[in-house]
């Protein structure tokens, strides 16, 4: 029997028993003692539910060891408690899991070798080495990365009593990404854009546990948002003001009481009210139930105020354009949009996208020549006619933004009174870009380059200045590789993109940013794609002119006829 097989037998018992625990509790009981029950301010979603790795078993072999203390990830209860039980007690003091994350491709793909046989009693000392499929990582602030290639570990053991103990490992953990999002959820820092105006999320990757508030919170405080959206966001928080403890306790009435360093009784009243705002968004954003912040210096409290923060487009019906009329549909009917619909129905020439600020207020629209016109109260004003455009994307500042397919470093943004302004640093590594999407805050914009002989799917900051006016796009940092052509690309809520490829077989990908993603079936021949703010709410559009939405795990046709689907700025 294998090291391997013989792990995954003692993982299968465990399972086994966890089975039967459950059979056995099901039922309401009636007798016995009362239990407590969840803490102030939780919920059921809060509580640890995660499975059980063993310990080390008697005899193990080092091979056996190292799988086994990798296995043990799975359990991050207590910081990593069982897990420390393959290590000798100086390596349990000096081993640091919280270092970072290696997400490999599956626990029975790694190559584990080991250079002192089962067999071989008289060894001492031992060393393991394996190697990984790598397919992503998460570093020490929690910042998940798409990094797919081939990870090398050492390990190094001795016998302490006539068994097996790690007395080197790397610090950080090893986890397959089947179970990753099981033991790890992501959980949406929020920052202020550059106008201090919206909310921007920059997605962090946690382990799954009771104690969400304090951790989040110590995320926000004592950090930095991720490099790559640096240039776009900014955080309320001066470097001086700190946590006080490391706790953020949550009373009788979902309060959340956050004890601050002395540097914070010294600020203005704006600043706190904007870190209060900051930090109480960020907590309802990662699912902890709490009904305001407190912040206290040396236990007496600040007076912390609330600032106003402009909120992401409402979800809308869908946005159709049909023979002679533009608008919303709402039951059987197309409702029309009173500042664009009818200049947009007017057209003659095909329209090839539609895309209608948040507001309704204007539309960027493109023909089948592919030049780009600005649509509102009842003009229409040539933008953009070079040739081979992509689809415009609308801002929430009223910009227009548009590129060239085969000049991605040309990506230019006109104001809604059509001036020009070039946007410096766009995709200098990229050869092509074949579909752009700035998002609702404005703060970043996601396309689809051609890097190489590569495609993928990408996303920078978007750099402005304090009147809203964009500048510049950050870094690109790469979210998903695409095997295929792109038919559309939105936003799905605050932090998910969705890609529609290949019409022939078509599938929907739907990728976080900064997190994991999953591709769907379409339904078939789906040429156009709308975002919406949750994933239930997409909608897809096929060459017959019949349109779709998710319904469940499937698709549902809800019109016909229609020539364009269009899409809300943002979405």
């Amino acid at each position: 029997m294998t090291a391997t097989l013989r792990r995954l037998l003692r993982v299968g018992a465990v399972a086994a028993v966890a089975a039967l625990v459950l059979t056995a509790c099901t039922g309401l009981p009636t007798n016995g003692d009362v239990n407590v029950g969840l803490e102030l301010g939780e919920s059921p979603d809060d509580t640890d539910f995660l499975p059980l790795a063993s310990g080390p078993a008697p005899g193990a072999d080092p091979q056996e060891i190292v799988e086994g203390f990798m296995e043990a990830s799975i359990t991050p209860a207590d910081n990593w408690e069982i897990a420390r039980r393959f290590l000798t007690p100086e390596m349990q003091r000096d081993w640091r899991p919280g270092t970072g994350v290696s997400i490999d491709a599956s626990a029975i793909e790694r190559s584990v070798t080991s250079n002192v046989g089962e067999d071989d009693e008289e060894a001492q000392e031992a060393g393991v080495d394996v190697v990984l499929a790598q397919v992503a990582s998460v570093d020490a602030a929690g910042a998940y990365s798409s990094s797919p290639g081939s990870s090398n570990l050492s390990f190094a053991l001795e016998r302490m009593n006539g068994e097996w103990r790690i007395s080197q490992a790397p610090d950080g953990i090893v986890i397959d990404q089947t179970r990753f999002d099981t033991v790890f959820e992501g959980y949406p820092l929020q920052y202020f854009d550059s106008t201090w105006s919206r909310l921007v999320p920059d997605l962090r990757w946690f382990p799954r546990r009771a104690s969400i508030a304090t951790t989040v919170t110590q995320a926000l405080i004592g950090g930095e948002p991720s490099a790559w959206l640096d240039p776009a966001v900014q955080s309320a928080f001066p470097a001086d003001v700190q946590l006080a403890q490391d706790a953020v306790p949550i009373n009788a009435n979902q309060v959340a009481e956050v004890a601050l360093t002395r540097p914070a009784s010294s600020l203005d009243s704006a600043t706190l009210a904007r870190m209060r705002t900051q930090l109480q968004a960020t907590l309802q954003a990662s699912g902890v139930h709490v009904s305001q912040v407190r912040f206290t210096v040396d236990g007496r409290g600040l007076d912390a105020g609330i600032v106003s923060v402009l909120d992401p487009p409402a979800d809308t019906g869908p946005l159709v354009l049909t023979e002679g009329a533009f608008g919303s549909i709402v039951g059987d009917e197309v409702v029309p949009i009173p500042a664009v619909s009818e200049e947009i129905a007017g057209i003659e020439q095909p329209i090839a996208a539609i895309d209608v600020a948040a507001d309704d207020s204007r539309a960027a629209v493109q023909l089948s020549d592919r030049h780009v016109y600005l649509v509102s109260d009842g003009r229409v004003d040539e933008l953009d006619v070079r040739d081979g455009l992509v689809a415009p994307s609308l801002d929430p500042y009223g910009y227009t933004w548009s590129v060239p397919s085969g000049a991605p470093s040309a990506l230019t943004a006109w104001s809604a009174e059509v001036a020009e302004q070039r946007i410096a640093d766009a995709w200098p590594d990229a050869s092509s870009v074949e579909a752009i999407r700035v998002s609702a805050d404005g703060a970043r914009i996601a396309a689809v380059v051609t890097v190489g002989a590569q495609r993928w799917a990408v996303v920078s900051a978007v750099v402005r200045d304090e009147d809203g006016t964009p500048t510049a796009i950050g870094e690109m940092t790469q979210l998903r590789r695409i095997d295929a052509a792109v038919e559309g690309l939105v936003w799905i809520g605050d932090y998910r993109i969705g890609v529609l490829v290949d019409p022939e077989s078509p599938d929907l990908i739907t990728q976080m940013v900064g997190g994991v993603g999953f591709a769907e079936a379409s339904p078939a021949g789906a040429t156009a794609l709308a975002g919406a703010r949750s994933a239930s709410g997409v909608r897809v559009l096929d060459v017959d002119g019949a349109l779709f939405t998710h319904a469940g795990s499937a698709w549902r046709e809800i019109a016909t006829g229609v020539a364009v689907l269009a899409t809300r700025a943002g979405q």
